[in-house]
């Protein structure tokens, strides 16, 4: 009786497994039928590859970027191979002690500028260095065709108004506010006081002209050495280094730049910036929208600019 009660569990059980199996076998034949039947819609790879990406991109996350940097933001911009060094000038002065700064503001005159007022001015004679305290400054070459070429962007800490030191020459290039600003300002002959009562001041001052040469002895090689699709490609990256926000593994460029100032910082011109930068985008290596640039593929960009300059 007991075998016999097993036996018909045994067969249940074997006709429930069989009636399953059979189920998903229909279920798996029904499948494979809508799929070799119905049309779809005639959609190419790349259609299908563009939907997925966009439906994609619908449930990504929305990046969340703080508010935007001004360029050049709180460091010291040029053209560079890198961004080490780029704020080396601006602690020139960091050895001072306090009676040395006492004695250094009483022969030097607070000045304050607004935004877009110029500093001085190339061509006027040089009376004298400003060190910047606060504010953000624009230095450019204008040349007599009227095209102008960025030197850098200098924030507070560096002095500006060189090459000349001491007087007795002019300008050979311009600084402008880029916001409101403080400065102290040494007049030349001050400066020759200065220099020979305070020897801290002056070895000061020569760590600071050594800065200013390093800037623009980078600033000459990249010129120099390196074709204007090089200098373009190396200031993304850079501006990428600096301001970037990663996004998986994109960067985005979280400063408010615009052509011009991208064209006058490589030695080119606006239209020509414009041009290269729609060509980076159909190679899919940045996407440029109103507010940012968003560098798609870094190491991309990073070894065409290697390449170039290996070769």
């Amino acid at each position: 009786m007991r075998r016999s009660k097993l036996g018909h569990k045994n067969h249940l059980r074997q006709v429930w497994t069989a009636q399953l199996y059979s189920f998903f076998v229909y279920r798996i034949y029904i499948l494979l039928r809508v799929f070799t039947t119905c049309k779809e819609p005639d959609m190419s790879l790349e259609m299908l590859s563009t939907d997925f990406e966009a439906e994609r991109k619908k449930h990504e996350p929305v990046l969340e970027l703080p508010e935007q940097v001004v360029l050049p933001g709180d460091r010291a911009l040029f053209l560079s191979e890198s961004v080490e060094g780029l704020d080396d000038g601006a602690h020139f002065l960091d050895t001072l002690t306090s009676d040395e700064w006492a004695k250094l503001r009483a022969h030097s005159r607070r000045l304050a500028f607004a935004t877009g007022q110029a500093i001085f001015t190339q061509g006027d004679r040089h009376g004298g260095i400003f060190i910047i305290e606060s504010g953000k400054v624009h230095v450019f070459y204008t040349a007599p065709s009227g095209r102008e070429i960025t030197l850098a962007y200098w924030t507070a800490g560096h002095f500006i108004g060189g090459p000349e030191m001491t007087g007795g020459g002019i300008h050979i290039w311009s600084g402008e506010a880029l916001s409101e600003c403080r400065m102290l300002f040494i007049p030349a002959n001050a400066l020759k006081k200065l220099v020979v009562e305070l020897p801290n001041f002056a070895l000061c001052l020569l760590q600071g002209l050594a800065a200013k040469g390093r800037c623009y002895s980078a600033m000459a090689q990249m010129l120099g050495t390196r074709s204007v699709i090089e200098r373009l490609a190396q200031f993304l990256v850079n501006l990428g280094n600096l301001h970037g926000v990663r996004d998986g593994r994109a960067i985005v460029i979280n400063a408010k730049v615009t052509h011009d100032q991208i064209a006058a910082m490589v030695g080119s011109t606006r239209q020509w910036v414009t041009m290269m930068m729609k060509r980076f985008q159909n190679d899919g290596l940045v996407t440029v929208t109103p507010r940012h640039i968003r560098i798609e593929r870094p190491h991309a960009l990073m070894e065409m600019v290697s390449k170039r300059a290996a070769g």
